[in-house]
């Protein structure tokens, strides 16, 4: 089949989500203004640069988190791992705005170093980071979208001891999950190493 996005799919779900997949699970956690903790699951996030680590994360409206990340400047990504999807998935439901999914969820909180936000305290990894950039995203036609993202450099960095081996992070051992589209996820069982051709230069 072939569709035109602005034409529709015909389908009974949108099939970009699980084509674009897996993805990794923003898992964000954020102060609002007055200092009351957040925390939400975001599917469309990911690392985009290296020198200096930068974290990018999308909200389709002006959601909870990505308000408070915009307001104070900062954010914590939390990763999420099979252990904890029944804290992550319930941190997702809509609650009041200044009512916190950690208490709502059950999730500890542990405190961070280099922002305010507070992570989450049983998570293997956890990326504090600092906003450098929000937009809200336009269409081609330059119209607002009502989407919003979110760029944030990475300020401070904790791991787990248990999910390091030989120097490496192992996501296998921290059992990271992705978001695969509709309401499929997908946890990290195997990983295969290739070299590439330029390193043997």
């Amino acid at each position: 089949m072939f569709y035109e996005p602005k034409h529709g799919h015909g389908l009974p779900h949108d099939p970009l989500k699980a084509i674009v997949a897996p993805r990794p699970i923003g898992w964000i956690s954020t102060l609002d203004i007055q200092g009351r903790p957040n925390l939400a699951p975001y599917s469309f996030f990911n690392l985009v640069h290296t020198r200096p680590a930068l974290l990018a994360f999308t909200s389709e409206t002006l959601k909870h988190s990505a308000k408070n990340a915009i307001e104070t400047g900062e954010f914590v990504f939390n990763l999420a791992t099979r252990p904890l999807f029944a804290a992550m998935n319930a941190s997702s439901g809509s609650l009041p705005e200044g009512v916190s999914e950690f208490a709502a969820a059950g999730i500890a909180e542990a405190p961070s170093r280099m922002v305010k936000p507070p992570r989450v305290a049983l998570s293997p990894a956890a990326l504090e980071c600092r906003v450098t950039q929000s937009m809200e995203m336009t269409d081609l036609d330059g119209q607002p979208s009502g989407g919003w993202l979110i760029i944030g450099q990475v300020v401070g960095v904790h791991i787990a001891e248990a999910v390091l081996n030989n120097g490496h992070f192992d996501a296998v051992a921290a059992q990271t999950i992705a978001r695969c589209g509709y309401r499929d996820y997908a946890e990290l069982t195997a990983l295969f190493a290739a070299p590439r051709p330029d390193d043997a230069l």
